[in-house]
């Protein structure tokens, strides 16, 4: 079988594997007595992320360079990211509902490059003379593996709104932690709380917000009863030790994905400087960058300098995963600029 034959083969039987364990994945989540569903979306990532690297080590020896230069390239790189970071981040939180959104955006990224894409933009063609430098593998590889750390952790903020269901949640504890559950107390008045209120209490607990305060074990604190919402019912300790976990997760991923942003970034001004003779131009690729760059520096400062947790950080980085994919891809579709080359325009 020639390489071309291959990476045609691989990049449909990645798709597939993808498309499986995001099945397995929502099933487990809808059914969660099913034990071995977890392990089977486990390994379904696993088996994606090898065969992606793999259709890229083809594409690499069949081209002759790094295999980063347009769109088909580009998406399944991000998708060998997000398989990366997801098998990383699911090892830390043992929850399927990681894998829920991370194998959706896998899946759904790797179709956009499988199905979308005509034939003629799949296809290896020699690089323009501008990205004929070793700062491609550098500057690009960096840049995608930011892109794919981000949004993982910005899904699994996501997943943090989700299971808290919007309820206003304020984790007092610490941001780095450990990784592991926490037992939780729900108190009002000084009083305990049973876990699973009576009708009564269901009107009174449904739009509390939760305090979590430091300690090995934390107290979560009912501070209002609701107006409104009665039928709603508050959170279990587990949801809450869910929720405390997605959270210190996702602070955690997108703090990895920070600095390779940065870098990234820095390495991009250095070689636009030896391309083009300038270090910033203030392209729109450029600008969005810097963009995101400020969106995520926010959330950092948000949680490191002022505290937060829980809720508002979590919109933060759901803000911050639509301005990465302007970054990305929209950019490329709205305006052309220096970074257009081998993409859409």
């Amino acid at each position: 079988m020639d390489l071309v034959s291959l990476q045609s083969g691989l990049d449909n039987i990645a798709f597939l594997v993808l498309f499986i364990s995001m099945l397995v994945y929502w099933v487990g989540v809808a059914f969660p007595q099913l034990t071995l569903l977890p392990s089977l979306g486990t390994a379904g990532m696993a088996i994606a992320n090898l065969c992606i690297a793999t259709l890229l080590g083809a594409r690499w020896i069949d081209a002759g360079y790094f295999p980063i230069s347009n769109l088909y390239e580009s998406l399944f790189f991000l998708t060998w990211g997000i398989t990366t970071i997801h098998l990383i981040a699911e090892n830390m939180s043992r929850s399927r509902l990681v894998g829920a959104f991370t194998a959706t955006l896998a899946m759904g990224t790797s179709a956009f490059a499988t199905i979308t894409l005509p034939p003629d933009m799949q296809l290896a063609e020699p690089l323009v003379p501008a990205l004929q430098s070793n700062w491609l593998m550098m500057h690009v590889s960096v840049m995608m593996l930011s892109y794919s750390t981000l949004m993982v952790g910005s899904l699994l903020a996501i997943a943090f709104l989700v299971v808290t269901r919007g309820q206003a949640i304020e984790l007092r504890g610490s941001s780095v932690g450990t990784g592991g559950f926490r037992a939780y107390t729900l108190k009002r008045g000084g009083e305990t709380v049973t876990p699973t209120p009576t009708t009564a209490d269901a009107a009174t607990l449904s739009a509390a917000a939760f305090r979590v305060e430091p300690g090995n074990t934390a107290t979560a604190t009912l501070d209002r009863p609701a107006a409104t919402q009665a039928d709603t019912l508050p959170l279990s300790p587990q949801r809450l030790n869910l929720a405390d976990t997605l959270d210190n997760i996702s602070y955690r991923i997108i703090g990895l994905g920070f600095p390779l942003l940065t870098i990234g970034i820095i390495s991009g001004a250095v070689w636009a400087n030896e391309a083009w003779g300038t270090y910033w131009s203030w392209d729109p690729k450029e600008t969005w960058a810097f963009i995101t760059w400020l969106v995520f520096a926010a959330y950092l400062h948000a949680r490191i300098t002022r505290g937060w947790q829980g809720r508002r950080p979590a919109i933060l980085a759901t803000v911050g995963l639509g301005v990465v994919w302007v970054c990305y891809v929209g950019v490329n579709l709205l305006g052309k600029g220096l970074h257009s080359y081998g993409w859409f325009l």
